[in-house]
Order: C-alpha cells, then sequence, then structure tokens
C-alpha cells in the first residue's frame, strides 16, 4: 500500500495516480527512486520529502503519465529510441519546463533603420481617447 508520502499510486505494473512536479512543469514520467522505492517526479521532489539522499543507479524504473505504465531503462546503454515510452511512444525524454524558465515576459524593441533611438508604435494597439477615461461614456 503506498504511503502518504508517495507521489504515485500502482498496482503491479499499472501506474493508478500521479501527482504533478512543481519543479518539472512538463514531466513526462515519474521516477521510483532505488533507495527508498517510493515514486517522484524528480529528484528535487524526492529531496523534499524524505530524509536521505537519492541513490544513485544506472538501471531507472519510470512510470508513463500518458499510458500509466511502468517500464526500467538501463542508461548505460541510453539510446535515442529510449526518449520513448515502450508502452505508448510518448516522447518523455524532453527539455524541462521550470517555473524559472516559463511565464517570463519577454520584450522586444523594433526600431527603424537611422532610427534606432525611436521606438515604433503597435499598430495593432487602439490608442486610447479621453471618452475612453469618462464614466459617462
Amino acid at each position: 500500500k503506498p504511503t502518504q508520502d508517495t507521489h504515485a499510486e500502482y498496482m503491479g505494473n499499472l501506474v493508478l495516480s500521479v501527482s504533478m512536479c512543481k519543479h518539472i512543469l512538463n514531466a513526462q514520467v515519474a521516477i521510483r527512486a532505488p533507495c527508498c522505492k517510493k515514486w517522484f517526479d524528480c529528484a528535487e521532489c524526492h529531496g523534499e520529502t524524505q530524509d536521505h539522499d537519492l541513490a544513485k543507479t544506472l538501471e531507472i524504473t519510470f512510470a508513463c503519465k500518458k499510458c500509466k505504465k511502468v517500464f526500467r531503462k538501463d542508461m548505460s546503454e541510453f539510446e535515442e529510441s529510449d526518449e520513448f515510452c515502450p508502452h505508448c511512444d510518448n516522447h518523455f525524454f524532453i527539455p524541462a519546463k521550470t517555473p524559472e524558465t516559463e511565464g517570463r515576459m519577454v520584450l522586444e524593441i523594433e526600431a527603424k533603420e537611422g532610427h534606432e533611438a525611436d521606438l515604433i508604435r503597435d499598430e495593432r494597439v487602439r490608442q486610447k481617447t479621453v471618452s475612453d477615461y469618462s464614466a459617462w461614456s
């Protein structure tokens, strides 16, 4: 029976539910920690909830979040084809999206040649008029 701090519930080879990771927003798999045999989305999740260091191993047990099935991968022989779940072909080995990399506003300023100091007005935005600010219009 899964314990309270377990991040995934499973029955045999089938994962019943997996919680969301707050560190890796697009986690496609959960990983079973070899030291305590509990499921986590990332090493940081393990570190926040356990009182021991995460044991290192070359054979990792994964639980796919798409098909909910469990599989093992030998990381010493990891190839491009190993980036996919063997059951549903979900691409799980992808660049991580973290709170630090997502949701940031990026501003780009465009300038006409020779007028780099001048800003170009975005014509898609309607200019506000005095009547836009009136409470009685």
